[in-house]
């Protein structure tokens, strides 16, 4: 009988008309309706107050120390990547005590702080339980010397100043000079290896114009270059000096400006030298 009942109350569901339909459902779902609405209005106003966030830290806290007495506290920590920052420095950064709750480190944090150090790039920091963290880190690789309105910094491979890295520490390194020479070093020095004969001989790099450089080589020869085909250029002058020795004769300044002309200055020596009348001199 109750079989029938049904059959017969589903066919007249069937039988409504949608607007029919629609108001029995709103009737028979209302009352849950009204529940999730006093609850999602009771959620909202815990955000707001910021009661929802005072919660959710005292249970993340308490679920940290549970897990200590666990033995989920940290024991160790392991750094790599680490050459120029400074020990004490990055475990300060870090953030991260021994015996500390592990799962009371906020990963991310310590990631930023690490990140803001002056010679860090890149970073990330791993919990491996149950008593481990993992801190990997990416230093910014001093490329050049950069001088401009009298003051010497140390740039990265992106014409970035390193903050804090010390100019007489890194002597070994190219000095370039000029406003934007930092913004193009990586650039001159990458064309610079494929010469390493040439390379091995500059002792600075002066940008002209913001188009082009002079390069000063270490026995005080000035040597202009081109705005284009930088690497033709040097090609060209290791192989005239491995020739002629070119840079091992009076020269003070070489021009490779134009790629069919090779223009010399003498020193004043050589010049006075060549100078002198033939009939006044002596035979030789």
């Amino acid at each position: 009988m109750r079989a029938v009942k049904k059959r017969q109350t589903r066919k007249n569901a069937r039988n409504r008309s949608p607007a029919q339909r629609w108001r029995a459902a709103v009737k028979r779902w209302w009352p849950l309706a009204g529940s999730l609405t006093a609850a999602t209005v009771a959620v909202v106003a815990l955000f707001v107050s910021g009661a929802a966030d005072k919660r959710w830290a005292e249970t993340r806290q308490l679920f940290a120390d549970a897990t200590a007495e666990m033995g989920f506290s940290v024991e160790r920590v392991y750094a790599t990547g680490r050459f120029q920052t400074d020990r004490q420095t990055l475990i300060e950064a870090l953030g991260v005590d021994i015996h500390q709750p592990i799962f009371e480190i906020s990963l991310e944090t310590a990631r930023q702080r690490v990140e803001a150090l002056p010679w860090v790039s890149e970073a990330s920091v791993e919990r491996r339980l149950p008593d481990t963290i993992i801190l990997r880190i990416d230093e910014r690789t001093p490329l050049a010397l950069w001088q401009n309105d009298g003051r010497i910094a140390v740039v990265d491979d992106n014409g970035d100043v390193i903050d804090g890295a010390r100019p007489q520490d890194f002597r070994e390194l190219l000095l370039v000079v000029g406003p934007d020479a930092a913004d193009v070093a990586a650039d001159l020095i990458a064309v610079m290896n494929l010469v390493p004969e040439v390379r091995d001989r500059v002792r600075a790099a002066v940008r002209i114009g913001n188009r082009r450089w002079n390069l000063k080589l270490n026995d005080g020869i000035d040597v202009q270059l081109p705005e284009d085909d930088l690497d033709g250029a040097l090609y060209r002058l290791a192989d005239l000096d491995k020739a002629e020795q070119l840079l091992a004769r009076d020269v003070q300044a070489v021009d490779l400006r134009l790629p069919d002309k090779l223009v010399l200055r003498l020193t004043p020596e050589a010049q006075a030298r060549m100078s002198v009348d033939p009939e006044e001199g002596e035979d030789t």
